[in-house]
């Protein structure tokens, strides 16, 4: 009789471990990410966020990666944002400066670049966690702490603190849990706030205030798109590859033929985390400091959440993000160079031209892939405009989040798939293995 594979996930001692290791540091997450930062009153936060910025697009935009955090002024309430912003500057800086590349392919070299990514990272939440301040300020009643020079402290150490905190958190998932750990905290954040959206949802439409008609419509879009996501996320061009017999002492290797599995979208969900990511950085230093600064309050304005502007900015960075994650992932170059070395060959095309080949079949990849992704990412604002959701829960019902969350899921399944199988287990759907469509 087959085994349930859910009852073989926790019947293997190894995989059972790293399962609740990984829901046991997300706990962990989600009880950070409601404990107040000290010197901020709780109640206050409550009655102003429910009663004069409710619905506000920036305060739901900063949320919605966070789990409620930033409205709660949380030790997580920056999550791991301001590590991902520094991870893209360091490596658009490996691409701009050829010797910072050089350092990183040295022996060590990688470590090196982690070091400097987290040294800057500390700098990154010390200046947002300043502006925080300032936005707390804002708040009637937020602050109880009357030396203000002693709440800058606090504040600013105990949210740069708990950034860090909520890195090496992510960084224990990867090496010691079930899947990446920093998409793993993203997606927990997500997560969370579906009850909340949910609920808000059931409880406008009972009020009038949401056509049960456009909730349906709604439904039914976060249905198909799922479906689709999960179909362009399993979508792969099999590139074959023939690799020549040869002899090396009294053994005969190659004679064989293989394929190189390129995905419709290789980058994954990783140009929307990084896009957002990008903007999270001005936006947060424009809009908490703006009031107070004429020219931040213009760019606050400009750069709104769910502003045409803002989606034209978002749209442009997830299509450069593709293709330059997916230059960094996959490099043409390398794996032309890694063929030839091997003998290897592509039936059909001569040696010297495999690198154009492969940069060309990827190019015709990314660009559809890329437009794929920002077209579901721009989806809340259209569902905002169309259908009149509030930003809550346009964000969490489809775009960046069913992105992110089927994404997710589909690598954590994928790893849980991968240890069943070396356990001599079926996996976790139809045949044992996670089904790829053939383009």
């Amino acid at each position: 009789m087959k085994n349930n594979a859910l009852i073989a996930m926790f019947r293997i001692r190894e995989l059972r471990e790293r399962i609740l290791f990984t829901l046991g540091v997300l706990v962990v997450f989600r009880l950070g990410s409601v404990l107040t930062i000290p010197g901020i009153d709780p109640h206050a936060l409550s009655a102003y966020f429910k009663s004069q910025v409710r619905g506000n697009a920036f305060v739901d935009y900063m949320d919605f990666f966070v789990g409620g955090a930033f409205s709660n002024f949380s030790v997580f309430m920056l999550g791991v944002m301001p590590y991902i912003s520094t991870q893209i500057l360091m490596q658009l800086a490996m691409v701009i400066f050829p010797s910072l590349k050089k350092i990183a392919e040295d022996d060590g070299g990688r470590r090196k670049i982690q070091l400097w990514t987290r040294v800057i990272t500390v700098f990154v939440c010390l200046i947002q966690s300043s502006a925080v301040t300032v936005y707390a300020g804002q708040i009637p009643g937020a602050i109880v702490i009357q030396n203000r020079a002693l709440y800058l402290f606090i504040t600013m150490i105990t949210v740069t603190s708990g950034s860090m905190i909520t890195l090496w958190l992510g960084e224990q998932i990867t090496a010691r849990g079930i899947g990446n750990g920093i998409s793993m905290i993203i997606f927990a954040g997500i997560v969370a706030r579906l009850p909340h959206a949910l609920s808000e949802v059931w409880r406008l439409q009972r009020l009038g205030e949401l056509n049960l008609v456009f909730v349906i419509i709604v439904f039914c879009m976060f249905v198909g798109i799922v479906v689709l996501v999960i179909y362009e996320q399993q979508g792969q061009r099999k590139i074959p590859v023939h690799y020549a017999k040869r002899v090396v002492g009294r053994k005969m290797y190659g004679g064989q033929s293989t394929y190189i599995p390129f995905k419709i979208n290789p980058s994954g969900v990783i140009p929307i985390i990084f896009a957002s990511s990008f903007l999270t950085f001005p936006l947060q230093i424009a809009t908490s400091i703006g009031p107070n600064v004429r020219w931040l309050n213009s760019l606050a304005q400009f750069l709104r959440p769910h502003g045409w502007w803002y989606n034209i900015f978002y749209v442009i960075l997830i299509i450069f993000f593709a293709y330059f994650y997916t230059q960094v992932t996959l490099n043409p170059t390398e794996i032309a160079k890694q063929i030839r070395e091997n003998g290897g060959s592509i039936p059909g095309i001569r040696t010297d031209k495999t690198e154009e080949y492969l940069q060309r079949i990827l190019n015709r990849l990314v660009l559809p892939g890329s437009l794929y992704l920002a077209a579901i990412a721009v989806l809340p604002t259209v569902i905002q405009t169309l259908f009149g959701f509030p930003p809550s829960i346009s964000m969490l019902m489809g775009g960046t989040s069913l992105l992110i969350l089927v994404g997710v899921d589909l690598d954590t399944m994928s790893q849980i798939e991968a240890q069943l199988k070396m356990h001599h287990h079926e996996g976790l759907v139809k045949r044992g293995r996670l089904r790829s469509r053939n383009l």
